[in-house]
């Protein structure tokens, strides 16, 4: 299984690293729903630092759908899935694989993301560990979970449309105790960095990963 994961991972990088998709498009995306967010909430630096925790992991499930997307966008033409299916790989291998590779995708993103917030928004990180754990917390269950609704929403024409719609309601956990994180890690809430919302991350990574573990098999030959 690990073997399996390892060479999955290193497929989806490499086309990655080759069309450059993530650097062009996503990333761009995802910066740019940063900007247009300080634009909105104006020159006054206030609102701009205590919106900055959830105006971040907004912008990280935006980004996550379209790398999923992109994913699973790159076995969808010429038989690719059909021969991955063909493979001999261990299920549980390629899901980890794939959730691995869009793992490694969103924490390069993430740190740029940070780096917008600091910049743009004014923000102070006051407890970088706690901020390092809900992003490794957060990004290994949005890639787990993501993987997982990519798979079932493959095989279907609509799939563009539809991810979305699948994904985004199930990552709300994420996008709730990651802010909450967040904000004690830059200062803007009381509370200790090691809270309910930290072990809420762990919990949801946890389960998908897994979930993905289990069903993932079936789940492929479904689609």
């Amino acid at each position: 299984m690990w073997r399996d994961s390892v060479l999955v991972a290193g497929k989806d990088l490499r086309i990655e690293l080759r069309s450059r998709v993530v650097l062009n498009q996503v990333i761009p995306v995802a910066a740019l729903t940063l900007v247009l967010f300080a634009f909105a909430l104006g020159p006054d630096r206030a609102p701009m630092t205590r919106a900055a925790p959830g105006l971040f992991w907004v912008a990280v499930l935006f980004a996550t759908v379209l790398a999923v997307q992109r994913s699973f966008g790159l076995e969808s033409t010429e038989g690719a899935r059909d021969g991955l299916r063909l493979s001999g790989l261990d299920p549980a291998g390629v899901f980890l694989g794939k959730a691995a590779a869009i793992a490694l995708e969103l924490v390069v993103l993430e740190g740029l993301l940070t780096v917008g917030v600091v910049v743009l928004y004014g923000s102070h990180v006051r407890a970088p560990g706690a901020l390092a754990a809900a992003c490794v917390a957060g990004t290994a269950g949005l890639a787990a979970a993501g993987t997982l609704y990519g798979a079932l929403a493959s095989g279907l024409r609509v799939r563009e449309t539809l991810l979305p719609f699948l994904l985004l309601p199930v990552v709300a956990p994420v996008l709730l105790a990651g802010t909450r994180v967040w904000q004690v890690a830059l200062g803007i809430q009381a509370g200790s960095p090691q809270d309910p919302w930290l072990r809420l991350l762990l919990v949801f990574a946890a389960v998908y990963l897994c979930l993905g573990v289990v069903i993932f098999g079936p789940l492929q030959e479904a689609s």
